[in-house]
């Protein structure tokens, strides 16, 4: 009885053994058609010992519909069968499908089961699952942000050589992020993903060297990161290379060299390299003095929502700078940098109501966007505002309240000529009032510079 169980577990061992070799047989045949690119063949091969449970297979399977490699690109049958085979522990298959759910191909978009396919993959030690659960943690994606927790996960990734987790590791310590802040640890985890070729990290210790943060400042050797970073089309170290060119930084000045590099970086969208391309059209350094590209670039920096760039560009149209005089198109530039906060911005569409340029003439639309830019210390508002006051335009006439924004805007008007118009202003207002008006006004001016404008 026993010789018999004997043998019949000996012929199940062996058929065991035979069948493990001809599932690794047709994987390894799969995965040769899948290198010579007979996608096809491939996907014939494994879909059988996917069917039987292979989770090799299965993910394999899943990579191909992922792809749409040898079938037809179908996500939904990609999920199919990279759940079946992180179900049965393959972390290869759990990090995509953590991708998958993160980025909602597929399925519907849902952060939480993303980090729950990371974490197990994660959990077995695969650095590409550690460091998106480290991006999951430092973001706030599918956990609550923890800058605690993405570091630990950053750190297991980076000590495997992974040079994005080593990316983010050394930004962590860069700014602080539940770590001391620390500029030599984040040049070491900058230089070990620099070196393996990662063009976020190679823009990063060009930074690094560039301001001499964590190493000695050497403009050269941030020229040196900034090119590796920039031929890898990374914008920003493309707009780094123009400004180093532009300003004779770590190199000779050539405006035509920094032109090409802005250039690369504007067309990739770059906001800060459109402007800087913009201005040397509109300086003519490098190029020749074309207005009207410039307001084109200006144009495309603005519309990424630049409140600044914004301004700008409704300062062109007001003044007909590089195109034609719009003051309709000049509003609309300044409203939506006033609305951002941009106090110059704020000012300038207040005097598009006050004046009816561009815009029905409002005098209430013009106080209130006069008091918001005077709130944040513009003189020039402050001293409008004033005006509205002792006109009665958009607000009660008021001499107390006139004579207290005219008096503040003196105090922080710095051209002479200013001072001096807005000084015979006030004065001329106090003519107008009684010594305790003028006190009471006085009085008002202290306290509202006390409590920086607000609430004046």
């Amino acid at each position: 009885m026993h010789k018999l169980l004997k043998q019949v577990l000996l012929v199940c061992v062996c058929l065991f053994a035979l069948t493990g070799q001809a599932v690794a047989d047709s994987l390894s045949d799969a995965e040769r058609a899948y290198h010579e690119k007979d996608y096809a063949k491939a996907a014939k091969l494994l879909r059988p010992l996917a069917e039987q449970g292979n989770a090799f297979a299965q993910f394999d399977l899943g990579i191909m519909y992922d792809n749409g490699q040898g079938v037809p690109q179908d996500y939904k049958e990609a999920v199919k069968w990279y759940q079946l085979a992180a179900e049965q522990g393959n972390a290869f298959a759990q990090v995509n499908l953590g991708f998958i759910y993160e980025n909602g191909k597929g399925v519907p978009q849902d952060y939480k089961e993303a980090v729950k396919w990371f974490r197990l993959a994660a959990e077995q030690g695969n650095a590409v699952a550690q460091v998106n659960l480290g991006f999951m943690y430092e973001n706030g994606k599918g956990v609550p942000q923890d800058y605690k927790e993405a570091v630990k996960w950053y750190r297991l990734a980076a000590k495997q050589g992974n040079a994005k987790a080593q990316t983010s590791l050394g930004f962590m310590y860069k700014n602080e992020k539940d770590v001391p802040q620390d500029y030599e640890e984040a040049v070491k985890w900058y230089q070990l993903a620099a070196e393996q070729g990662n063009a976020v990290a190679q823009f990063n210790l060009g930074f690094m060297y560039d301001l001499g943060q964590g190493v000695p400042q050497d403009y050269k050797e941030a020229m040196k990161w900034y090119r590796l970073a920039a031929e890898q089309d990374d914008a920003k170290a493309q707009t780094s290379l123009g400004f180093m060119y532009e300003n004779g930084k770590g190199v000779p000045q050539d405006y035509k060299e920094a032109v090409k590099w802005y250039q690369l970086a504007a067309e990739h969208g770059n906001a800060v390299a459109q402007v800087k391309f913009g201005l040397m059209y509109d300086l003519g350094q490098g190029v020749h003095q074309d207005y009207k590209e410039a307001v084109k670039w200006y144009r495309l920096a603005a519309e990424q929502g630049d409140a600044y760039l914004q301004f700008s560009l409704g300062f062109m149209y007001e003044n007909g700078k590089g195109v034609p005089q719009d003051y309709k198109e000049a509003a609309k530039w300044f409203r939506l940098a006033a609305e951002q906060g941009d106090a110059l911005a704020q000012y300038s569409l207040g005097y598009m109501y006050n004046s009816g340029q561009g815009i029905p003439q409002d005098y209430q639309e013009a106080a209130k966007w006069y008091r918001l830019a005077a709130e944040q210390g513009d003189a020039t508002a402050q001293s409008s505002l004033g005006w509205m006051y002792y006109l009665g335009q958009g607000v009660p006439q008021d001499y107390v309240l006139a004579h207290m924004w005219t008096n503040i805007a003196v105090t922080n008007t710095t051209v002479s000529e200013d001072q001096k118009k807005r000084t015979e202003f006030r004065d001329s207002i106090a003519e107008k009032m009684a010594a305790q008006q003028i006190a009471q006004a006085q009085e008002l001016a202290r306290k509202c510079t006390a409590n920086k404008f607000k609430g004046c």
